[in-house]
């Protein structure tokens, strides 16, 4: 039975799974970006998401634990050097997974997984307000006050217009 068993084991053994998932780490960190299946894509980010929150705190212990998942120099000084430097005031959701379809060879659904920060293309956007977790119930009420005044505005407006109508209407009869 599986009880507990959260995680996707790939169809690999522990050892080979770890090696696989410490080689697309590096990949990732330091391409920014690569393609891979979707599950794979899934398992990386719960693997390297805690790397790269790590990586904020340039101590000698934290670069002891990431080098102890990665084993590579080159990629753990792009880790915290311009990784750590980017991600800095992000609380979490470093990398974005979008789907590209599947392979033709086995149907095996592909994605490509990326680091948010340096996506050129999405960055040119131009970025909404920061938002914090408690901010929708004061968007919307700032968003439905000025469309009660509108409202307002709207039902004064009418009742005025047909009197003006009518004192025109007399007018034209006399």
């Amino acid at each position: 039975m599986r009880h507990g068993k959260k995680f996707n084991h790939l169809g690999r053994t522990a050892d080979h799974r770890r090696a696989m998932l410490a080689n697309m780490a590096i990949s990732l960190i330091m391409h920014k970006r690569i393609t891979t299946t979707l599950a794979k894509a899934k398992a990386l980010k719960k693997y390297v998401e805690p790397l790269i929150t790590r990586s904020k705190d340039d101590s000698t212990n934290s670069r002891r634990v990431v080098f102890s998942y990665l084993q590579n120099k080159e990629a753990l000084k792009e880790l915290f050097g311009p990784v750590a430097q980017k991600v800095g005031d992000r609380p979490g959701g470093y990398t974005r997974i979008i789907k590209l379809g599947s392979r033709q060879g086995d149907a095996a659904d592909i994605a490509f997984i990326e680091l948010v920060d340096f996506d050129e293309n999405m960055l040119k956007s131009p970025k909404a307000e920061k938002k914090t977790r408690r901010s929708r119930k004061s968007a919307a009420t700032k968003a439905e006050a000025p469309a009660a005044e509108e409202v307002k505005a709207e039902e004064a407006a009418p009742a005025e217009a047909p009197a003006e109508t009518a004192a025109a209407e007399e007018a034209k009869a006399e």
